[in-house]
């Protein structure tokens, strides 16, 4: 019997100066690289043990051997121009494949849990979407059990309107929202988390 239940897991491939440029800004690109890796970590570590089929996007090129167990996540590259349309793809895809519930989910949320995604699923019985909703006005997690176009386009990705952008076009939909978590982009993200200590320290290095 075929799951019914897909994460997809959109992952920026950790290439030094290529990943969390923002972040880089401040601490720098060896830092910035070094974070990413932890929250990179962090994300397998939640998801590997989830009893559903998982696929890991890439950004710029799958990778065979590195930290994505390929026996545990099933490997596939992002297409298209901007992230809504690889977004898009990536669903429209899972469900002409045949699954009946999908999420999504970045690689850069330390404040993710496995609990949490397993909550966001179970959502998903009751409602048409789920969405995690970042404090930076995007979102970390988003849900739904058919393929929607129209939340995809016209939207300013990574700027502080795309989750009101989607709830606005969601407005007649079902949709259930989790519980609000902080994304890792900026310096002063990193500051609540013990883990990410000594890259503070490094908040005065020269590029």
């Amino acid at each position: 019997m075929k799951d019914q239940n897909l994460l997809m897991i959109f992952t920026r491939n950790p290439e030094l100066g290529k990943c969390k440029t923002r972040l880089a800004a401040t601490i720098g690109k060896q830092s910035a690289l070094d974070v990413y890796t932890i929250l990179l970590d962090h994300t397998v570590s939640i998801t590997k043990d989830l009893q559903l089929t998982k696929e890991v996007y890439y950004s710029t090129g799958i990778k065979k051997h590195d930290i994505w167990d390929p026996t545990i996540f099933h490997k596939k590259l992002q297409i298209g121009e901007d992230l809504g349309i690889r977004m898009f793809s990536a669903f429209d895809n899972g469900f002409k494949a045949g699954y009946q519930n999908i999420i999504i989910i970045g690689s850069d949320m330390y404040e993710l849990s496995q609990k949490d995604i397993e909550i966001a699923f179970d959502t998903l019985k009751t409602s048409e979407y789920v969405i995690g909703p970042a404090e930076d006005g995007g979102f970390y997690l988003l849900g739904m059990k058919s393929v929607n176009s129209k939340i995809f386009q016209n939207k300013s990705w990574g700027t502080d309107t795309v989750l009101a952008d989607i709830l606005q076009d969601l407005k007649k939909q079902q949709v259930v929202l989790l519980e609000e978590k902080n994304d890792i982009d900026y310096y002063e993200d990193i500051l609540p988390y013990e883990i990410f200590r000594p890259f503070i320290k490094t908040k005065n290095l020269t590029l």
